[in-house]
C-alpha cells in the first residue's frame, strides 16, 4: 500500500473562508480561473510547519491552522525524489519574510486580458521580489528544479487556482 500522506516538500492548495477568501475569489475569476474552491496555497517543510505567503510577509505557520478547510495536496500527483524535496524545503526557508504582493494579481489579470502592457507587466512581476502564495510555491519548485507548468507561462504568473487545476488534471499544466 502506498502512503500518501504529505511529506516535506509538497504543497498544497486550501479554500480560505472570509473576506480575503472571497476577494481571491472574485481576482481570480477576473483572472480568468472561473471560481475555485480554493484560493491559498502553502509548502509543508516538516514537523507540522508549512512555508506560506501572508499579507505581513511570508511566514512559517503551523498546519494546524487549516484542521477543518478542504485541503488538496500534491502528494501523489507531483513525484520528487528526496534531493527535490529537500531543495524545496530549503527554497521555502529561504523566501521567509518575502513581502506579500496584491498588485500581482492585477498584472496576472491584465496579463490574462492580453492588455498591452505585457512585457512591462513581466518585468514587473519578475522586479518587485514580492509574491503571492502561489507564486512562492512555484519559486520553490523552480528553485529545486521542478517545472510544475509546461504551457510557457512567465515566471510568477500562477494563481492558487493554477495549482489546483494542475493538480486535478496530472502534471505538465
Amino acid at each position: 500500500m502506498t502512503d500518501t500522506s504529505p511529506r516535506p516538500g509538497d504543497f498544497a492548495v486550501v479554500r480560505m473562508d472570509g473576506r480575503t477568501g472571497r476577494l481571491i475569489r472574485i481576482g481570480q475569476f477576473l483572472n480568468g480561473d472561473g471560481f475555485s474552491d480554493y484560493e491559498h496555497a502553502f509548502v509543508l517543510v516538516g514537523d507540522g510547519l508549512v512555508v506560506e505567503a501572508q499579507p505581513g510577509g511570508a511566514a512559517l505557520d503551523p498546519l494546524s491552522n487549516y484542521d477543518g478547510h478542504p485541503v488538496l495536496w500534491s502528494t501523489g500527483h507531483i513525484p520528487l525524489t528526496d534531493d527535490q524535496r529537500t531543495a524545496i524545503t530549503t527554497a521555502a526557508h529561504s523566501y521567509l519574510g518575502t513581502p506579500y504582493s496584491f498588485a500581482d494579481y492585477l498584472a496576472l489579470g491584465a496579463a490574462r486580458l492580453h492588455l498591452p502592457a505585457g512585457p512591462l507587466l513581466r518585468k514587473y512581476v519578475a522586479s518587485t521580489k514580492h509574491m503571492i502564495c502561489s507564486q512562492l510555491v512555484d519559486q520553490c519548485y523552480q528553485d529545486a528544479g521542478v517545472h510544475l507548468f509546461d504551457d510557457h507561462r512567465w515566471p510568477g504568473y500562477v494563481t492558487p487556482a493554477d495549482l489546483a487545476n494542475l493538480l486535478r488534471r496530472g502534471t505538465g499544466g
